[in-house]
């Protein structure tokens, strides 16, 4: 089963479009966590914190304070998929796997993306594009964006894309709502979050033999200036906004005790984010989170990364 958008295929080529910055060192994992052999310190306390019975077991590498090159970010979901294909045909126990990170500038464009949402030449563009194999148009992710790459076992939760991009929208709305009392919805017709016209989360996802990877961006004190450079998703109706230009607009209301915050930097938000998108998450998908170390990663960049071929269920 696969998850692609509709629109017109554009002219330019496959991966990479446009690329400024060497590729990253197979040994990245040990050179951007070699201060702590835990991927994170940011965890939710697992005998407390749960509030229902886990259905199943999601390992999580918590990478929320990196920057991680998006190419080397793709190749970790590619391996995982794979590893999870295989133990599917063993008819082996197949968990599900959570990315959580932050990313250096790039555009990333879906399968079908058009070149009409672009507003440069891709020849000279501001930052490294990439077309992917998700669904959906072009997008920008970059510094102070918290980036969530699920990759599930729909076999363990349920066979239905459109539950599955609504859970993930609800982990968002559920998270924004609960710690900042952010009044997030969702628009009907369109995939993401939203805060009146702003959208503040995408989505774009692959599903491969119901294993799933790509998923979400939610602007938490991302500059929003690079979106002035293509059209978001492809709506041009729309403005794009972020967690802490919500929470500046908010700061004169007495509306919510949980608005008026103590004005955390950008640092605080980006933690306080995190933990509550993974507590949801959580909760939302019924798993247990199991954060990761350092040798899984590097086993992963020993692993060649196969192409994942175009298969339906």
């Amino acid at each position: 089963m696969t998850l692609t958008a509709t629109h017109c295929v554009a002219s330019i080529p496959t991966y990479p479009i446009c690329k400024h910055q060497h590729k990253p060192p197979r040994s990245l994992s040990r050179r951007i966590l070699s201060r702590s052999n835990r991927v994170s310190n940011v965890k939710i306390p697992q005998s407390t914190s749960l509030t229902f019975e886990p259905r199943n077991e999601c390992e999580c590498f918590n990478l929320y304070e990196q920057q991680v090159p998006y190419e080397q970010a793709w190749a970790w979901q590619k391996s995982i998929v794979n590893e999870k294909k295989t133990l599917i045909q063993r008819n082996e126990d197949c968990s599900d796997s959570l990315f959580v990170l932050q990313h250096r500038p790039v555009y990333t464009l879906g399968t079908a993306s058009s070149e009409q949402f672009l507003n440069f030449d891709v020849k000279d563009s501001p930052f490294d594009i990439y077309r992917t194999e998700r669904g959906g148009e072009v997008t920008y992710h970059g510094p102070g964006q918290i980036v969530m790459y699920p990759i599930m076992n729909l076999r363990n939760h349920k066979m239905d894309l459109h539950w599955y991009l609504r859970s993930l929208e609800e982990v968002i709305i559920r998270a924004l709502s609960k710690t900042f009392c952010i009044k997030a919805s969702r628009l009907e017709g369109l995939t993401g979050v939203w805060h009146g016209t702003q959208k503040l989360a995408a989505i774009g996802i692959r599903v491969l033999q119901w294993i799933t990877y790509h998923g979400l961006a939610l602007n938490v004190t991302t500059d929003l200036t690079p979106f002035h450079s293509i059209v978001p998703c492809g709506l041009r109706d729309y403005q794009v906004g972020s967690v802490r230009g919500l929470l500046k607009e908010f700061q004169s209301s007495t509306d919510c005790e949980r608005a008026r915050l103590p004005d955390p930097d950008d640092g605080q938000l980006l933690d306080i984010t995190c933990k509550s998108l993974i507590k949801e998450f959580s909760e939302v998908f019924q798993v247990r989170i199991n954060y990761e170390t350092i040798s899984r990663l590097e086993l992963l960049e020993r692993k060649p990364v196969n192409h994942l071929e175009e298969e339906t269920n």
